[in-house]
């Protein structure tokens, strides 16, 4: 059977492709530019060309296809429920979801498709620390508006998660709070940082409305940015409490921020630095 996986490229569409191709699965990662991804997926990974916010695009893509993954992102609510009706259409019968943050047009039409489908509903994801590169590569500062402990999750965790829920039985109908196995405030993963590349770090708070006109200097909408830091200043149990989910589901420990840390500290590190 095939699995069609969406955001191939993307945070965490990399480590479900990774992750079923470890466990022997033929994947279809759907990308814009084919010729562009070769290369950064494991052998025996077929490329397809499309965007799910273009689902009428899709045919190809979805021919013999079983088992679906779906990261929800930007633009995705609009289209999102026809990717789903024709997923379903051209024979799909098992779904994973990334949710966007909140139960939208997107995650209820995976819930309503009338096939099995997860739902991954991860936390602060840790790779939103490498916005921090520019600031620590270039002035060794953090800037961010608050001190908040967060239940960050590695998104290899995420992969390995939605695999499982992809692969086995008894996930249908289920979703799954998925962090990482520790709460870190701003501080403390600026300590971890600071280790992992061998060079201090200082955090720099900033007002609330300086980190509002920071996303929104990116092309965020004002009312994204609101929604990002309002979140941060004010961050529900869900995101500060640990949960065991991904080791109960995929059998063994989350990864942890030192981990991802370890893994990314080049990354940050200014050029002909060491550590």
């Amino acid at each position: 059977m095939t699995t069609l996986v969406t955001g191939a490229t993307g945070n965490t569409g990399r480590h479900v492709v990774a992750e079923l191709v470890r466990r022997g699965e033929h994947v279809r990662a759907l990308t814009r530019n084919p010729a562009a991804a070769a290369g950064r997926f494991p052998v025996g990974v077929e490329l397809a060309a499309g965007t799910h916010t273009a689902p009428e695009g899709l045919d190809a893509a979805f021919a013999g296809v079983s088992r679906l993954h779906i990261t929800v992102t930007a633009g995705l609510a609009e289209t999102g429920p026809e990717l789903v009706r024709r997923a379903v259409s051209a024979g799909v019968r098992r779904i994973t979801v990334v949710w966007g943050g909140w139960v939208g047009p997107v995650e209820q039409a995976v819930e309503n498709s009338g096939v099995e489908w997860t739902r991954l509903e991860p936390q602060e994801f840790m790779s939103n620390t490498l916005t921090w590169i520019d600031s620590v590569g270039g002035e060794g500062v953090v800037r961010e508006p608050y001190d908040f402990p967060s239940a960050l999750v590695h998104e290899a965790d995420i992969g390995a998660v939605s695999a499982v829920a992809l692969l086995a039985d008894g996930h249908a109908g289920r979703s799954y709070n998925l962090t990482g196995p520790e709460s870190l405030t701003t501080r403390g993963r600026i300590a971890i940082l600071s280790r992992a590349i061998g060079r201090d770090i200082d955090f720099v708070p900033i007002s609330h409305e300086q980190a509002l006109d920071r996303l929104t200097a990116t092309g965020v909408s004002r009312a994204d940015a609101e929604y990002v830091v309002g979140w941060y200043a004010d961050p529900s149990d869900d995101a500060t409490t640990v949960v065991d989910t991904v080791e109960r589901v995929s059998g063994r420990p989350a990864r942890t921020f030192a981990q991802w840390a370890a893994e990314h500290a080049g990354r940050f590190r200014v050029p002909g630095a060491t550590g």
